[in-house]
């Protein structure tokens, strides 16, 4: 939701949006000039702005400048009922987020609004880099292992270039997050930031989303459309999972990145753009190359800079700091009192494989949170976020690779003879002596636990010789 500002001369218009966005839950601002609209961005800069060329007195576009001097990255989306070539082409100049023609379809433009307001929240809001969890605003990287040291460093390096980076790592990492704290540190900063992602768009729209298209270019095509990247002009484009983006769309970002220029859909004149590329995936393109599913020009493009994101199971130290920070964001979104976290809790959070990496744990927490009864987060509480069979499991698979990799270690190292009974006795005395650390000393119990006869708990306690310790309560 956000605050959206219409500036059009026609007061049916400006009342119909004002119903149509308040339903929708936004807040509503409308203007009839372009002077008074100008004033109203002075006054309190909204989200966005839906505008119309064509107002007494001062233009849109005119108004449109005045707005960017103010605010350089409010998205404006400006609509005429007098389409023309040079006016589409001269919004798009001056960083239109987009162009349209009335009269519209309602869906569509609601659609346009929300996008809007997702660029202009990307390109505002500022992604904090290694910040305090108490204090940390709801766009922050956390962590201060030393792969995350690794990826600030990395940051820092690629942000004052203007080269292609690749952003590569498991689903759940963070890609999307060190893209935009590339762009807000970097020489682009003040000019549009659009993301684009490439599984979300069916493959049918995705090169008209990417590139716009001519009139006339498919059925339907009744005027010209600004393509995501000419509308980025001067700015920075996120081409988000790449991996994923067909085939027959790949040669068109090498040209992109080659060129510097692009064709839209039905054109046959180049186009000069001017955009920083950085794209993410999740996915192994070295595999993509070998089946024929990714262009080997296209791969050696993007990959001037590449940046490994590390999963969450390579930074488990940074487990408890992360569970900090979402349990204060989450209690703040929630307005209440950040109840904290047992111990048991955390040791539980850093014993996981987190496939689903940050973003299951941060899940887990807030589902916790959700379930929990005022006091701190405990073991249960992680446990029945996740699952307890789930937990269970994992544990039990956590404990046989510590298991199997001391056997190994043990295996080839060459150094002990009989292995096989040496280490059959060594986990025997450790079960033995759990067991009987339990029942207090109680071999009848210790027996009963451990499933097998008294007499023979005693023998093996007298082969391992142990020591019993007897505890008597009173």
């Amino acid at each position: 939701m956000g605050t959206i500002l219409i500036v059009d001369d026609d007061p049916q218009l400006r009342q119909s949006f004002d119903k149509l966005l308040t339903e929708e839950g936004h807040i509503v601002q409308t203007a009839p000039t372009g002077e008074a609209g100008i004033a109203m961005v002075r006054e309190c800069v909204p989200d966005m702005v839906v505008m119309d060329v064509r107002l007494p007195g001062m233009n849109g576009l005119e108004a449109f400048r005045a707005m960017r001097e103010i605010e350089s990255k409010l998205p404006v989306i400006v609509m005429t009922a007098f389409g023309t070539t040079g006016t589409a082409i001269e919004a798009t100049k001056l960083g239109a987020f987009d162009y349209v023609l009335k009269p519209f379809e309602i869906p569509e433009i609601l659609a346009l609004i929300d996008q809007a307001l997702e660029a202009g929240r990307f390109m505002r809001s500022k992604v904090e880099i290694d910040a305090v969890p108490e204090v940390a605003s709801a766009e922050a990287i956390i962590g201060r292992s030393k792969a995350m040291q690794e990826v600030y460093k990395a940051i820092g390096r690629v942000a004052s270039t203007d080269a292609t980076v690749l952003i590569r790592g498991d689903s759940g990492t963070g890609k999307e997050l060190v893209a935009r704290a590339i762009y807000q540190f970097g020489l682009r900063a003040d000019k549009p930031f659009l993301v684009i992602n490439c599984v979300a768009i069916p493959e049918t729209l995705l090169e008209s989303e990417l590139f716009g298209y001519e009139k006339g270019a498919f059925t339907g095509a009744v005027s010209r459309r600004v393509g995501k990247i000419q509308q980025a002009h001067g700015g920075t484009v996120f081409l988000d999972e790449i991996g994923d983006m067909p085939f027959s769309i790949q040669a068109k970002i090498l040209r992109l990145l080659q060129e510097k220029s692009i064709e839209r859909l039905g054109g046959r004149e180049p186009i000069p753009v001017d955009v920083r590329i950085i794209a993410a995936t999740n996915r192994d393109l070295e595999a993509a190359l070998t089946e024929g599913r990714f262009r080997e020009d296209l791969y050696y493009r993007l990959k001037v800079v590449t940046l490994w994101l590390p999963p969450l199971r390579d930074r488990l130290d940074d487990i408890p700091l992360l569970a900090d920070y979402f349990l204060v964001r989450f209690a703040r979104d929630m307005n209440i009192e950040n109840p904290g976290m047992t111990e048991e809790a955390k040791a539980i959070l850093t014993s996981r494989p987190w496939p689903g990496n940050v973003r299951e744990l941060a899940n887990t927490i807030q589902k916790a949170l959700i379930f929990s009864r005022g006091g701190p987060i405990t073991l249960e509480d992680i446990s029945r976020a996740i699952g307890r069979d789930r937990v269970s499991a994992e544990r039990d698979d956590t404990v046989d690779e510590a298991i199997r990799q001391w056997v190994r270690n043990r295996l080839t190292s060459g150094t002990a003879k009989d292995i096989f009974n040496t280490l059959t006795d060594r986990f025997a005395r450790v079960v033995i002596t759990e067991a009987l650390s339990i029942t207090g000393g109680n071999q009848t119990r210790a027996a009963e636990l451990l499933g097998i006869s008294r007499p023979t708990l005693v023998s093996r306690i007298e082969k391992y010789r142990l020591k019993i310790e007897i505890s008597i309560k009173g």
